[in-house]
C-alpha cells in the first residue's frame, strides 16, 4: 500500500450536484429552482418569521410581562458551601474574593448567603445579602456576619 493507491471505500463517496451547467447535466435550465416566481431569482430571501402572507406567530400573540429594570439579582451560596471551603481549605474569613478564587461567583456578581446545610466553623462571612437563617446559624456557629 502506497499514498497513490489510496482511494476511498466503495459507496462513501458522492458527486457533487452541478447545477446550472447544461441540460445533459440534468439540472441545467431552471437549476433545480422550478418556474419563475420569487424563490427562482437570485437574491431572493424570505424574511424571519415570514409565513406566506397569513399573520405571523409573532404577532398573532399577545404581548405580556414585565421586565423591572430595578431588579437586583443575587448570586446564591449555602451554608454547606461555606463548610467545606472552611474544612478544605482552613478558612476563617470567606469573602466574596474568597468565592471568586474558588470558581463560584464570576466578578460583577452580588452574593447572598442562604442558610441550606449546617455550619460547625466559626467564621467571619461577608457578603452583600444574607437571609435571616443563615444570620442565626453563623452567629450561632460563634461566627460573624459582615453587609458590604
Amino acid at each position: 500500500m502506497k499514498l497513490n493507491n489510496l482511494k476511498p471505500a466503495e459507496g462513501s463517496t458522492h458527486k457533487r450536484k452541478r447545477i446550472g451547467r447544461g441540460q445533459g447535466s440534468g439540472h441545467g435550465g431552471t437549476s433545480t429552482r422550478g418556474h419563475k416566481g420569487a424563490k427562482s431569482r437570485s437574491g431572493y430571501s424570505r424574511k424571519i418569521g415570514f409565513e406566506g402572507g397569513q399573520m405571523p406567530i409573532q404577532r398573532r400573540l399577545p404581548k405580556y410581562g414585565f421586565k423591572n429594570p430595578f431588579r437586583v439579582e443575587y448570586k446564591a451560596i449555602n451554608l454547606e458551601v461555606l463548610q467545606n471551603l472552611a474544612e478544605k481549605h482552613g478558612y476563617t474569613t470567606i469573602d466574596v474574593d474568597t468565592l471568586i478564587n474558588a470558581g463560584l461567583v464570576s466578578r460583577n456578581d452580588l452574593v447572598k448567603i442562604l442558610a441550606k446545610g449546617d455550619l460547625s466553623a466559626k467564621l467571619e462571612v461577608k457578603a452583600h445579602a444574607f437571609s435571616k437563617k443563615a444570620v442565626e446559624a453563623i452567629e450561632a456557629a460563634n461566627g460573624t456576619v459582615v453587609k458590604l
